[in-house]
Order: C-alpha cells, then structure tokens, then sequence
C-alpha cells in the first residue's frame, strides 16, 4: 500500500500439546527452518527464534496486512502437518491450543532476540510457566491461570 509506512514487532510464543517435549534437538533446527519458510512467504521477517522441546518463541518484523491469529494459525497447522509427515514424532505431533503474541518497540528489539536466541540458557532456572507468567505481568497482561497453556499431563 503506497504511503503506508510501519515498524511493528512481534513475540509470538506457542507450545506443544500438552507441553510434551517432542521438539528434539536432531530436528529442532529444521523446524525453525521450516516455521521462518512459512512466516516468509507471508512477507514477514523473522528477527529471531528458538525455543525448548515443548515450546517455540519467534520475533518478527510485522507487516500488519496480514492478522497474527491467521499468521499463527498457518504456521501451527503447516509445522505439525511437516512434523507428522517426517515422522519426528511416535504418534501425531500437535500444537496446543493459543499463542501469546506481545508487541516490541524497535529499542527493545535487541534485548527480545538476544532472549529468544537464549531459551536454553534461560530455562537452565526458570520453568516456561513462570517465564510465560512473567511476560505477561511485566507487560500488564492480566490472565486467569486456567487459561494458560496446559501443564503436561
């Protein structure tokens, strides 16, 4: 659109069904290969990503003609399709139901990819719950502890 100018970034964070760890790390790669493919082709740029067995955390440069649950839900169901087809997994691989999706400054951008690129590092002492629920109060997010994503049952 001519005369449309943005700067939008986004943290999107997603888990496994049941925040099973089935994100292994001789395939974890590829993955992050394959969700950036499909974010990409959506005209948008990944800053960053990374994540742990059970969940995936990516910053993007957002071009805003495109709505985020639609983005979200593409790459969701386009990821687990590629998973299940490569038989990563034993049985069928899924995402869990929603996503937290935080907007970023451009000053902020630099702290937000050095976290994503470190999620290994970070969850050596702190839980994904606990990350997730520190997000959104350090964001002002309220939430009700029901709706977050589920423990691993």
């Amino acid at each position: 659109m001519a005369n449309t100018f943005t700067q939008i970034h986004i943290h999107v964070v997603f888990a496994v069904q049941n925040r099973q760890s089935l994100i292994l790390e001789n395939w974890e790669f590829r993955l992050h290969k394959y969700i950036t493919a499909i974010i990409q082709a959506k005209g948008h740029k990944v800053l960053a990503i990374g994540g742990m067995p059970d969940h995936v955390h990516i910053l993007i440069g957002w071009r805003p003609e495109y709505a985020i649950s639609d983005l979200i839900r593409k790459v969701k169901s386009e990821s687990s399709k590629w998973i299940n087809e490569n038989k990563f997994v034993l049985g069928k691989f899924s995402w869990q139901e929603g996503y937290g999706a935080f907007s970023y400054s451009k000053s902020q951008v630099p702290r937000v990819i050095k976290y994503v690129l470190q999620q290994k590092f970070h969850h050596k002492s702190k839980t994904f719950i606990d990350e997730y629920k520190k997000i959104l109060t350090e964001l002002g997010i309220q939430f009700d502890e029901r709706y977050l994503f589920h423990n691993i049952e």
